[in-house]
């Protein structure tokens, strides 16, 4: 009998897992007991190279990615995630592994993590992997989840979707393949010529891909696309394997390369300089020293985040829209991103915590996209929102004190919570391979007058050199228009706060103990030394470049307070007469389509005409947050790494073109 829900893994009398919409198990008929596992290691491992016999010494076996500086796979059909987690299993085992695996893999109907833990559960040393899978198993709505393991050396990317659509997206030159998914008479599009064709645009040449379908239509149309492909001995019942290796007799047209093309291997990684100092620098920074280079950040002031990322505490919360927009999906992939990495660096309960967060908004303002179907509201639940129908919203509403009547709308965003930026800052610029400093008024960028030197220096206004690197990125807010020249048009956005001590006693229960925003926010029982405190506002003054205190905008984050929480607003209000309640400004950069610039910005425009040889590689930036800093800075120094090493980006490909740079001075 078959769930009302199709995309519900079913499990057997006989322990094996089925899927109901496709009529079909999750492993391969007639293969029993550590089967599964069995079936990862010979059809997949074995058939691509990544493990050797048994018995086998690897001095004279060794495996295909021993002593990589990263090896990329490829899977179309991420399934339970067995494949995943043997290629795991198989990595750390390895001790010639390579530095960093990539695995991206499409899945259009992601099982519950539960599925994902009793899956592995007959393989003992798979159940530590898999229980670390299911820890970040959530808000699997359509489209790119980033997914880090071992310290960031292991990166996940499942791309929640149909497999052409989503193998479009995808950026990367991968060095192993796994064809996998249920069989070609059942689901046929995972195995047709279109599928085949964007699966050989992301392959590089000499790739090897792996599958237990030896149908000879799959083969002959593999072959169409390039590979030359060769069967196998199987894992028995089954007789036989494929192993197809990309080595196409024409130059293939039209890769699947990232929107900006990478540095030459020659010049990767070495020195870099970061200009500025606060959340988009040291996300660069410790993006790219993971991946080798020796950073140095230059920073004006005599503290780290000093300027807007100085916040005493901030909103970490995806944007929803109806229709879904592109700062709908980049925020909830930067939620996920800056969580992560706060979790990596941070204390919870003290620098940050993933509360939840409760939005408000006005009566009839619809937010939830209309492709989110009522009748699945578990998978908006799985993806951090609910509707103000939810039970789990009216009970935050309630805790919060919100009163909801049928015309209001609230989302509780399950990804979603707090954090210090400035304590997140300097545990980012800590990082090995990273050298702060202090009181460096960078001027000038200019290339270096030598060849055989670095590619540029950076030069204050006298013209004495600060530093010189191979790569330069410009991460300063918006100072950086004073780098990057009039064609970038960052516009200063200047914003104020309030914040004060906890008011105590039976008054700190009027204060809710997670986030509310809307219109305004706040967070409270923020801990410090002595007592907890709580922050409101903000306010949002366009075209004012000094971070200035306003008594009008003091008064008006009170009143915002109100509107938003009433009783929390009366058991602190008496704070603003008492002089309890203090003001904090800043100056954010904001540009005129809402998104921020990332990635290649020129060769020389900031360098008074100057030229530089085209194998220069070019100034970056990283800018134009606006008042989304804290959730989006993370993810996109991410991203500009991944550019810059022809890695799998973390969004889809269409998405991250919206970021580039490059789109004010083309």
């Amino acid at each position: 009998m078959q769930p009302e829900n199709q995309d519900t893994v079913v499990w057997r009398e006989d322990g094996m897992p089925a899927n109901p919409r496709f009529g079909d198990v999750y492993r391969s008929r007639g293969l029993q007991g550590d089967a599964g596992w069995s079936q990862a290691r010979h059809v997949f491992l074995k058939g691509c190279g990544l493990v050797v016999d048994e018995g086998t010494s690897e001095n004279t076996a060794p495996t295909a990615w021993a002593h990589a500086p990263r090896w990329q796979v490829l899977e179309t059909g991420f399934g339970l995630g067995l494949n995943f987690l043997a290629t795991w299993h198989a990595w750390t085992k390895d001790t010639a592994r390579p530095q960093r695996l990539f695995y991206s893999a499409v899945e259009a109907w992601p099982p519950e993590a539960g599925d994902i833990v009793r899956s592995a559960a007959p393989f003992p040393e798979l159940i530590p992997l898999a229980q670390q899978l299911a820890a970040r198993w959530q808000g699997l709505l359509a489209g790119f989840h980033r997914l880090e393991f071992e310290g960031g050396r292991v990166q996940l990317t499942l791309a929640v979707g149909q497999a052409q659509p989503m193998l479009g997206e995808m950026t990367g030159q991968f060095d192993s393949i796994f064809l996998d998914g249920f069989r070609p008479r059942l689901n046929p599009q995972m195995w047709d010529l279109h599928t085949l064709k964007a699966v050989s645009r992301l392959a590089r040449r000499g790739a090897v891909a792996a599958s237990w379908c030896v149908k000879g239509e799959v083969r002959e149309r593999l072959i169409t696309c390039g590979f030359v492909v060769e069967r196998v001995a199987g894992l028995p019942p089954k007789r036989h394997a494929l192993r197809a290796r990309f080595d196409p007799s024409w130059q293939p047209k039209g890769r699947a390369e990232a929107p900006a093309q990478p540095l030459p291997e020659k010049t990767t990684p070495r020195r870099c300089v970061i200009i500025g100092a606060g959340l988009a620098g040291a996300s660069c920074a410790y993006s790219l020293a993971h991946r080798g280079w020796q950073v140095t950040v230059l920073d004006q002031a005599a503290e780290p985040a000093a300027g807007a990322s100085g916040l005493p505490a901030g909103i970490v919360s995806p944007h929803v829209s109806p229709d879904d927009r592109p700062l709908s999906r980049l925020t909830r992939a930067g939620a996920q991103a800056t969580l992560a990495r706060a979790r990596a660096l941070l204390t919870e309960g003290i620098e940050f915590a993933a509360t939840g967060v409760l939005e408000r908004h006005a009566p009839g303002e619809r937010r939830l996209p209309a492709s989110w179907p009522a009748e699945s509201e578990a998978a908006a639940i799985r993806a951090t929102t609910y509707s103000a129908t939810a039970n789990k919203t009216i009970e935050k509403a309630h805790q919060a004190g919100v009163p909801l009547n049928e015309s209001d709308l609230a989302l509780w965003h399950e990804q979603a919570g707090w954090v210090r930026p400035a304590a997140l800052v300097r545990r980012m610029l800590a990082a090995p391979g990273i050298e702060w400093k202090a009181n460096q008024i960078a001027q000038r960028i200019e290339p270096a007058p030598s060849i055989d030197a670095s590619a540029w220096r950076v030069l204050d206004e006298g013209g004495a050199v600060l530093a010189e690197a191979d790569l330069i990125v410009m991460a300063a807010g918006f100072d950086t228009r004073a780098l990057a020249g009039d064609m970038l048009p960052l516009n200063a956005l200047r914003g104020q706060v309030a914040f004060g001590p906890m008011p105590g006693g039976s008054h700190d229960a009027a204060l809710p103990v997670f986030p509310v925003n809307g219109h305004g926010s706040l967070i409270s029982h923020l801990p410090i030394q002595n007592g907890a405190m709580w922050v409101t506002g903000s306010t949002f003054d366009r075209g004012n470049p000094r971070a200035e205190l306003h008594e009008a905008d003091h008064t008006h984050n009170r009143e915002r307070l109100a509107e938003l929480l009433p009783l929390a607003a009366a058991a602190v209000g008496r704070q603003w007469t008492d002089g309890q309640a203090k003001a904090w400004a800043a100056v954010r950069a904001t540009l005129p389509d809402r998104l921020p610039a990332v990635g290649t910005w020129g060769i020389a425009t900031v360098a008074g005409g100057a030229s530089q040889s085209t194998q220069t590689p070019p100034l970056q930036l990283c800018t134009g947050f606006g008042a989304r800093g804290l959730t989006l800075t993370v993810l996109c120094g991410e991203i500009l790494a991944c550019w810059l090493h022809g890695e799998p980006l973390p969004v889809e490909r269409s998405l991250a073109e919206r970021l580039r740079a490059g789109r004010f001075n083309a």
